[in-house]
């Protein structure tokens, strides 16, 4: 199998696992609810977050819009460099990380993107897909859906699939950077 196919086989594998997990919590839990998956240390914690790290928030909605539009912009950017990578036949290991920090990228979008139009609010009961009387925000204002809680003392965040893969794509190419970018005198 090339790394090409590789690539978009790793992507489209995070992105559905991913929207897959994100619509049966927002479908099937109310924000604050817990369902724990392994004793005390894995719970499924249903948050949302308007799109930046650790809750963060950028300026109301021309804040959340410019934050959305940059996402896209940066995907693109990512997007082409995979497409430069495998053109220029570059370790398939750097393919895969860079792949893996795309499809996180795209996951988060669109929740930012569509989410806000296809699901009804999850305040007080489970969202609704397709509410009849419409979405609870316009396009490019959704919440990205977050639940992936590990309680230890030192780690705190909630976090879903998305942000997992941009960190492990991320960390791969830090502890493989002397492999992936052969530097030949």
């Amino acid at each position: 199998m090339s790394v090409k196919t590789k690539s978009i086989l790793l992507i489209l594998f995070i992105l559905v696992a991913d929207q897959v997990l994100k619509i049966f919590v927002k479908t099937t839990m109310v924000i604050g609810d817990e369902k724990y998956v392994f004793g005390n240390w894995f719970v499924l914690h249903f948050i949302e977050n308007n799109g930046m790290a650790f809750g963060m928030e950028m300026g109301g909605k021309t804040g959340k819009l410019i934050l959305s539009l940059f996402r896209i912009a940066a995907s693109i950017g990512i997007g082409w460099y995979i497409f430069h990578l495998i053109k220029h036949n570059a370790h398939p290991g750097l393919i895969l990380a860079v792949s893996a920090i795309f499809a996180g990228a795209v996951g988060n979008i669109i929740d930012s993107a569509f989410y806000g139009l296809i699901f009804s609010e999850s305040f007080y009961e489970p969202a609704v897909l397709f509410p009849p009387e419409g979405g609870y925000a316009s396009f490019l204002h959704g919440r990205v859906v977050d639940m992936l809680y590990f309680p230890v003392v030192f780690f705190r965040p909630v976090f879903n699939l998305a942000d997992s893969s941009v960190t492990i794509g991320v960390f791969l190419i830090i502890l493989f950077q002397k492999r992936f970018f052969k530097i030949t005198h």
